[in-house]
């Protein structure tokens, strides 16, 4: 859930001003000044808000520095809390299961800065607050004229801003978040504490969750130290190993480049979790009612592909990891992945709850997974540091694609080596610079299937660990992650497995020790052009490639295999079908029997790499 608030203006009555014959950056905001009135330049600003979002309902409250624009923004909707803040320096939020963490990764910073230059007004300083403003024209806000400007604060992101050009008052700001557009409207003003605030503010992130909120209480105060915008201190709670234990091994089944571990949910189970660093406690519907929860509120959530899903959230007692406990916490409840996907029943996910709580280590070779407390926790061994930065709750880490200076996210979750999102793509023209290569479905996420220009990278660096021939999707999608102009990689476990990697979140570094054999399929692209999913009578062709091996042996997309080399295509067996196709050497024969439309078939399909 991302709850935002966005600019804060003050508003004094206002006397009828004219509008500028020749609208310009200069009248416009001088306007708005004027109609504004006199802001005090120092002091603090508090407001409370009711809240409505999600089909959840609460209060939301905003401390504010007038001075600087620092910040403290939270909600509170019973099932689900948290907030974000900054101090000038450095960004931070406070997630659902209470866990505060700086945010220095992707946009965040920018995106602070933008909030802060807006809950300032520094708009209105002589040097416009050392920000880029351009006059864009005049267009209809709500069916009425607005003078709309393009805003550029030092050390911010572009951002839009409308003003009404009768009353000369803010009525909307625009500005990209992550991979959403997120836009705000203001109505509604009234008198409260000596001064005019917008009553009404509605967020529309995007999502398709608009986010209502209603002011109630507004209060002017002295001026606070900066230290008080800052990240809030305290070892999270709601995360324990039973027995008094600092360490526990627990085995985990790696099943389409995802991390399995059987959990139990309020005692009932066992059920398969994936761990996924990129994700947040999700527990699907049924697992829910089995478990007695209650699912209250409709939301959007939305990651790899460029679809969304809906969601609700429901507050759990327990989920057991073997003696690993994480209690007390609200989760998302909605489907993970069908089985159509993984080929098994997918009943939730650990993520960042588990890792902010506990140093965990995923050693792909022996399949286990190692948590630790912080404080039981020895590096020493776990291979190479790798700092990282927080994005939003992801690792985000500085490396090289190639030669090109990189940013990635580190995401267990997703099942490829590594994915290059559309705008680096586009920017440095890689779809030239990297042949052969073939379009193909690389992934499935909550927002349907991804699809890239799959080619092969020489190298890649996370940190100072050199990583070789990287099998990457070149991503042509317009929406979801990996349209999200702030970073430019997503590293899966189709690459992490190489490596026994350990994640420290509370000192923000990740370790890595590379795997000697590395895993079969490492490096190896599926060599038949197909992309398959699990179905009742074996395996439904999802994705033929064109120009690929499958399609020169005449499969069809809606193909449903049944045998693959004489071995039933059984749903369980999903993952190893896709790892015998990525592993089998170039030049291997498979034979696949087959039914079309109910007709049994058999074709030989002549393996060969494709990038």
């Amino acid at each position: 859930m991302k709850l935002l608030f966005g600019s804060l203006t003050l508003l004094v009555p206002a006397v009828a001003f004219a509008a500028p014959a020749t609208p310009s950056v200069e009248l416009v905001l001088e306007a708005n000044q004027a109609a504004v009135g006199s802001m005090p330049a120092r002091g603090s600003l508090d407001l409370e808000y009711d809240l409505a979002t999600s089909g959840l309902t609460g209060t939301a409250t905003h401390h504010g520095d007038l001075a600087t624009g620092a910040f403290v923004d939270r909600f509170d909707l019973s099932v689900i809390t948290g907030g974000n803040g900054y101090d000038g320096r450095i960004p931070w939020q406070t997630d659902v299961s209470g866990v505060s963490i700086p945010q220095e990764g992707g946009d965040r910073i920018p995106v602070a800065v933008n909030e802060a230059y807006r809950n300032a007004n520094q708009w209105w300083r002589r040097d416009r607050g050392g920000a880029t403003i351009v006059y864009l024209g005049r267009e209809a806000v709500d069916g009425r004229p607005a003078d709309h400007l393009t805003v550029t604060p030092r050390g911010g992101a572009p951002f839009e801003a409308w003003f009404d050009a009768s009353s000369h008052m803010l009525v909307k700001t625009a500005e990209p978040q992550q991979f959403f557009k997120t836009q705000t409207l203001y109505g509604d003003y009234r008198r409260e504490a000596g001064v005019m605030l917008a009553h009404r503010r509605d967020i529309d992130f995007g999502t398709g969750d608009i986010q209502k909120m209603v002011l109630k209480r507004a209060r002017v105060d002295a001026a606070r130290p900066l230290a008080t915008y800052s990240t809030p201190t305290g070892k999270p709670v709601g995360g324990h190993i039973e027995g008094g234990l600092k360490t526990v091994t627990l085995p985990f089944r790696l099943l389409n480049n995802h991390v399995y571990v059987e959990a139990m949910v309020n005692g009932k189970g066992p059920y398969t979790f994936i761990v996924d660093t990129g994700g947040h406690t999700l527990i699907a519907p049924r697992v829910a009612k089995e478990a007695g929860l209650q699912t209250l509120g409709e939301g959007s959530t939305s990651g790899a592909g460029e679809g969304k899903s809906t969601t609700g959230y429901a507050h759990y007692r327990e989920i057991a990891l073997g003696p690993v406990r994480l209690t007390d916490q609200p989760a998302f409840i909605t489907d993970i992945y069908d089985r159509s996907i993984e080929g098994i029943p997918v009943d939730g996910m650990v993520g960042f709850e588990l890792f902010s709580r506990f140093a965990v280590s995923l050693d792909y070779g022996a399949k286990t997974m190692t948590v630790s407390d912080f404080a039981a926790f020895d590096p020493r061994g776990a291979g190479t540091p790798v700092p990282f930065k927080f994005y939003d709750h992801l690792p985000a880490v500085r490396g090289m694609i190639d030669n090109l200076p990189a940013r990635f996210d580190i995401d267990t979750g997703s099942r490829s080596e590594l994915d290059i999102t559309s705008p680096f793509v586009g920017r440095h023209q890689l779809r030239d610079r990297y042949r052969p290569g073939i379009t193909a479905i690389t992934g499935w996420g909550v927002g349907g299937a991804s699809r890239s220009y799959v080619v092969r990278v020489p190298s890649i660096m996370l940190g100072t660990v050199k990583v070789p021939s990287v099998v990457s999707g070149l991503s042509t999608d317009k929406g979801g992650s990996i349209s999200d102009p702030s970073y430019d990689g997503n590293i899966g476990s189709g690459l992490l497995k190489r490596f026994a990697v350990s994640f420290d979140y509370r000192h923000q570094i990740m370790y890595l020790r590379p795997l000697d054999p590395p895993p079969a399929d490492a490096g190896h692209f599926d060599r038949s052009g197909l992309w398959i999913n699990a179905a009742d009578a074996g395996f439904t062709v999802t994705e033929v490639a064109s120009g690929g091996p499958a399609e020169a042996a005449g499969i069809r997309k809606g193909d449903v295999i049944t045998a693959i080399n004489g071995k039933s295509a059984l749903p369980g067996e999903l993952s190893d079908a896709r790892t015998l196709l990525r592993s089998l050497p170039a030049g291997s024969t498979v034979e696949l029997k087959l039914l079309r439309a109910g007709a049994p078939l058999t074709v030989q399909v002549q393996l060969r790499d494709l990038i």
